[in-house]
């Protein structure tokens, strides 16, 4: 007879979950760009909005807008397709990056035996867009944003767990590793039951932050993730 395995005995990571904008993709602050821009066509000033959208980064856009729009739903409607037609622009104007290392550091992962799935805040248009500009259709097992989810972006667990059940690589949610650089991926990452739940340095939170939200690991950058994750399976 097999022995069962004990719940506090870590499990390989075969499915790994990647933010994209602030941990895959330097955001360079274009998602305050697109905010103000959002907020200024529908006449409100974005000045006391902005804290409460850098403390919500990763966070379901359409979410952050209803927050700040008292939950009128047409106001948030308008606003958030007016961010994602912003961000979009930004996006074909070229100010758009990788984070250094982060494209090879999805072939590692690949190369290591995991799936690997991107996953986003934003609509899909503007998710397409940003992989267009990139040229990484293809670099990733899957994408995924909130609608493919349900609707429910970050904090939720939705996003993850429909990766996990998508992709069908691991048995068991404790083999899930999620990377991302905000405090909302750290509690999606913790509430979906990840094993390796990490907060990376190049985006919107810092250490305390991303600890304090359930970061069992903090890297300089997605790109020590394939040695992270290769100590941890030894």
């Amino acid at each position: 007879m097999t022995p069962m395995t004990s719940p506090h005995t870590p499990r390989p990571a075969r499915l790994v979950v990647l933010d994209m904008a602030g941990t895959t993709v330097a955001d360079d602050g274009l998602v305050e760009a697109a905010f103000t821009a959002a907020a200024t066509r529908l006449g409100e000033d974005p000045a006391p909005m902005i804290d409460h959208v850098r403390a919500t980064m990763g966070e379901s856009k359409i979410s952050v807008f209803r927050h700040l729009l008292g939950g009128d739903e047409t106001r948030a409607q308008q606003a958030n397709r007016a961010f994602e037609e912003a961000y979009g622009a930004l996006v074909h104007e070229g100010r758009i990056a990788p984070v250094p290392g982060a494209a090879d550091a999805v072939t590692a992962l690949r190369e290591q035996g995991r799936t690997v799935v991107l996953t986003t805040g934003f609509a899909r248009v503007t998710q397409d867009a940003i992989l267009d500009a990139l040229g990484w259709h293809g670099l990733a097992d899957l994408t995924l944003c909130p609608a493919d989810a349900g609707g429910r972006g970050r904090p939720h667990p939705d996003m993850v767990l429909t990766a996990f059940l998508r992709t069908g690589a691991a048995g068991d949610v404790r083999e899930i590793a999620v990377a991302g650089d905000t405090s909302y991926d750290m509690l999606s990452g913790a509430r979906s039951g990840a094993g390796i739940v990490a907060g990376v340095l190049t985006g919107a939170h810092d250490r305390a932050a991303l600890t304090a939200n359930g970061a069992t690991h903090v890297l300089p950058s997605v790109a020590a993730l394939p040695a992270l994750l290769a100590e941890h399976d030894s």
